[in-house]
């Protein structure tokens, strides 16, 4: 049985070799990079713009096909939020967390909503954190410096900390 890829001949009129080609030799178009990244993960728009920038023949350009991508619900902040609480929410603070939403330039509006939905889970995952790393409470000071810079470390705040692990003592 012979596959489609096997094909010895080659057909100007056949459009995977036509892409193939075009890909193959750099010069893809502005918007099949974008959908080319898009397709990869979730970008912001700032984070997206920065990666097509070298791309583009003018800052114009660049900017109506953001706005195209926008409108057709390709390219969406909500999305490229929810990503990143995804990928993050379990291992980093609210702190860590906002910072690299500040990062991409995101509207505030939705990084307030972010923060929000953070701080009502902060305590039980500053705990989770706490509980897979270190899993009992500190014996001395030294320890207990060491825990408390480790939830600092990852985005929780002081409060927070500390709290984790006072619960952890009266655990054991």
């Amino acid at each position: 049985m012979q596959h489609d890829y096997d094909r010895d001949e080659w057909s100007p009129d056949d459009p995977e070799t036509d892409l193939k080609r075009t890909v193959s030799s750099g010069t893809q178009s502005l918007q099949g990079r974008a959908y080319a990244y898009l397709a990869r993960r979730e970008y912001s728009r700032a984070e997206l713009a920065r990666k097509l920038t070298p791309y583009a023949s003018s800052q114009e350009a660049l900017a109506i096909l953001l706005d195209k991508l926008e409108q057709q619900g390709v390219l969406s902040s909500v999305r490229f939020a929810q990503s990143v609480l995804r990928q993050q929410a379990t291992r980093f603070g609210s702190a860590r967390i906002l910072s690299t939403l500040a990062q991409h330039q995101l509207d505030s509006d939705l990084v307030d909503r972010v923060q929000a939905e953070l701080s009502s889970s902060e305590f039980a995952r500053a705990q989770a954190v706490w509980t897979k790393k270190f899993g009992q409470p500190p014996t001395d000071a030294r320890s207990h410096a060491k825990q408390i810079r480790f939830l600092l470390m990852r985005g929780f705040s002081c409060e927070i900390a500390t709290q984790v692990i006072k619960q952890g003592k009266g655990a054991c």
